[in-house]
């Protein structure tokens, strides 16, 4: 619906508010900071390995940190993928790569035990897990966030209880390194832990390992029958040519609904019995099982919260790293300087963190190649006089960017607030929570924006939309008002 009338009324109050704003400006002025020219990269996974290789790449000194001995991450117990490949090969082949990369510092056995200062001047402190905890304090401009993630351990299905039951990634193992003697028939269950009220997101790979397995199964050994209870498959993409390529291997695939759980229990001869609703026969059915494989969700590691509060970015309801912005800012934190990608954001396949890990790395190389960093001048500043250090702005401070500071005063102890600029984005949330008008965001003091209300406030100027000649309603308007002063 066309109003252009009651579309120009606004466009002149605005114009009359910002003339308002305008009369009470005051100049700002910008601040530069030097740049570290090196990075962090936090997990030594597919994900942290090709962000160290991107970011070196680039010129960059890169500090590839991993908390266990070893680099690879969750690709060290992956054995084959979907169309055929070895993973090994390409991990060994990586790896390789990392270490003979010159750029790169790998600190293995180690962990982040904290980090200080914002971005292009980030200090952060390693610590080994070994060899009494010896420290190490890293000054550089970016951090890269590739954790990784982990297999729930299930606590259902007699997991734990009898040695058939396995998960997906051990069921893996077995068909990889074994002959697959005495197996005759497999069941494997989906969405063990995930798509619940617990976990509700789906963990995306389970399917394809499944399917992976049941193919790798039915080629080495094809007389074993494979039975997948499912919900719902998920193929993503040009994935869908391998379900159907397990179909046609014989693999059978069950649909099972939420509330109609599969059930597992030990048969009378050793083997497991599983016992599935079919929804469309509406009927039970059972089935022998020699091994029952559990497409376990995907979890974020137990310290990640411990990790989140070193760099202050946000999780997730479910646990993992939380980007700035879903389709605009994929890869980055709302903390600037602080990139993720991998599982560590979501559970996702190998070509996707890649992607993202590439896609990180480029963002990070954006703040390394400046010499320095020019901060935005609608900051927040503390009006020292009308500041009494009551601290209420500290808190809700989104971005951590305030401290409260003690100091001696004609020999009296004062409190005082104290911004950095680095960190402050001029979001205002102090200024709002401030009771004493001790803390405003330049370019949007309260007298400026106490003058904008006031124009708003004005009855509406009279337009009549029949002349583009300026009336004296109109020239009152922009005087904020009076229509005999100029403008």
């Amino acid at each position: 619906m066309s109003v252009p009338r009651e579309a120009t009324i606004k466009a002149m109050e605005l114009v009359r508010m910002s003339v308002a704003k305008a009369r009470l400006l005051e100049p700002l002025y910008r601040k530069s900071l030097p740049v570290h020219h090196e990075a962090v990269v936090i997990g030594g996974g597919l994900a942290g390995m090709t962000a160290a290789l991107e970011l070196s790449g680039q010129g960059f000194v890169t500090h590839l940190v991993e908390r266990e001995g070893e680099l690879g991450g969750n690709m060290r117990r992956t054995r084959y993928l979907l169309g055929g490949e070895d993973p090994q090969e390409r991990l060994k082949e990586m790896v390789g790569q990392v270490e003979k990369q010159p750029l790169i510092k790998c600190h293995l056995g180690t962990q982040v035990a904290g980090v200080e200062g914002f971005f292009g001047n980030f200090v952060t402190t390693l610590k080994a897990t070994q060899n009494g905890g010896a420290e190490t304090r890293i000054e550089h401009g970016t951090i890269v966030v590739a954790t990784g993630a982990e297999e729930l351990v299930p606590t259902e299905y007699l997991y734990g209880e009898n040695e058939r039951v396995l998960t997906a990634r051990e069921l893996e193992q077995q068909i990889a390194e074994t002959d697959l003697d005495g197996i005759e028939q497999v069941v494997m269950i989906q969405c063990v832990g995930s798509r619940s009220d617990e976990r509700p997101y789906c963990s995306r790979i389970c399917c394809q390992q499944a399917i992976k397995n049941a193919i790798r199964l039915k080629e080495k050994k094809p007389e074993a029958a494979v039975f997948v209870l499912y919900r719902d498959v998920r193929m993503y993409g040009f994935l869908e040519e391998h379900y159907k390529k397990a179909r046609e291997l014989g693999v059978i695939f069950l649909r099972y609904e939420a509330e109609h759980k599969p059930t597992v229990a030990p048969g009378d001869d050793g083997r497991l019995v599983v016992t599935v609703h079919a929804p469309i026969l509406d009927a039970d059915i059972k089935l022998p099982a020699d091994r029952v494989a559990l497409s376990a969700a995907i979890v974020p590691h137990a310290d990640a919260k411990e990790l989140a509060q070193h760099l202050k970015v946000p999780l997730n309801a479910n646990g993992f790293f939380l980007e700035a912005h879903l389709k605009l800012r994929p890869v980055d934190f709302a903390t600037d300087g602080i990139y993720l990608c991998g599982l560590a954001h979501s559970p996702k396949s190998g070509p996707e963190s890649i992607i993202q890990a590439a896609g990180a790395a480029g963002r990070a190389g954006t703040i390394l190649a400046r010499d320095q960093i020019e901060l935005d001048a609608a900051l927040s500043e503390v009006i020292d006089e009308s500041c009494d250090g009551c601290a209420y702005c500290v808190e809700p401070c989104p971005y951590h960017a305030i401290t409260l500071i003690e100091y001696k005063s004609a020999g009296e102890v004062k409190k005082l607030v104290e911004v950095d600029e680095a960190k402050c984005k001029g979001c205002g949330v102090c200024m709002a929570t401030c009771p004493k008008k001790g803390i405003m965001v330049r370019h949007f003091k309260l007298h400026q924006l106490a003058a904008m209300v006031e124009a708003a406030l004005q009855p509406p100027p009279e337009y009549s939309g029949s002349s583009s000649k300026t009336g004296p309603n109109d020239l009152a308007m922009l005087n904020g008002g009076d229509a005999e002063s100029p403008a």
